[in-house]
């Protein structure tokens, strides 16, 4: 006697990031898709970059760009995202007015956030490639996974806080970092709803 298999509910399957669940019937499409997420991720992290709330006597603003950037690769995957983050990074040096305040121009990479936009890159690599090994379907590896990212960002941020303002290791780490943790540890939980609710939501 044999019984019927019962229908479960299946997870959705390893190595998928949220992007991937957006229709694309075949190859041309699928490049459609990829292209307007790329934009559309520079677009939103140009836009999240208006939202500053400057701190007293730093230099490096709080801004709205991490949560978009980390989210955002989390959503897109590491190509994807990290293509977001050089378009943004991009347009900005050609001159178009999308780092914090408007700013634009070769000059404001080279300045005390620069090493902050060059990190986007990075962390953006980092959590889509977290993300694809599923780490975005669950609470505590999202915020893991936030945290790695936002590792990564200090990792490049710090240093070149430090080479270009003189200021010394642990000052630059307090100032480009330190001062910045309870609203990292914000954006990280608030990123630890929403992206597992999405995936219950896609499944």
């Amino acid at each position: 006697m044999t019984t019927a298999p019962t229908a479960l509910p299946l997870p959705a399957r390893p190595g998928l990031v949220l992007a991937d669940l957006l229709p694309a019937t075949d190859r041309g499409r699928a490049v459609a898709r990829d292209v307007a997420l790329v934009v559309g991720l520079a677009a939103l992290t140009a836009l999240a970059a208006q939202v500053r709330v400057p701190v007293p006597g730093l230099p490096v603003p709080v801004t709205g760009q991490t949560f978009a950037v980390l989210l955002g690769a989390a959503a897109l995957g590491p190509a994807r995202g990290a293509l977001a983050q050089g378009l943004y990074l991009a347009a900005g040096v050609v001159g178009l007015p999308v780092f914090t305040g408007g700013a634009s121009g070769w000059e404001a990479v080279a300045g005390a956030s620069g090493g902050y936009l060059v990190g986007f890159v990075l962390a953006s690599f980092v959590v889509g490639r977290l993300a694809r090994r599923g780490a975005d379907r669950r609470v505590l590896t999202t915020v893991a996974a936030y945290a790695a990212g936002t590792a990564a960002v200090y990792a490049v941020g710090v240093p070149w806080l430090a080479l270009t303002t003189g200021m010394a290791p642990a000052a630059a780490l307090w100032a480009g970092a330190g001062v910045f943790l309870a609203g990292d540890a914000l954006k990280a939980l608030l990123a630890g709803a929403l992206l597992p609710a999405a995936w219950r939501l896609a499944r």
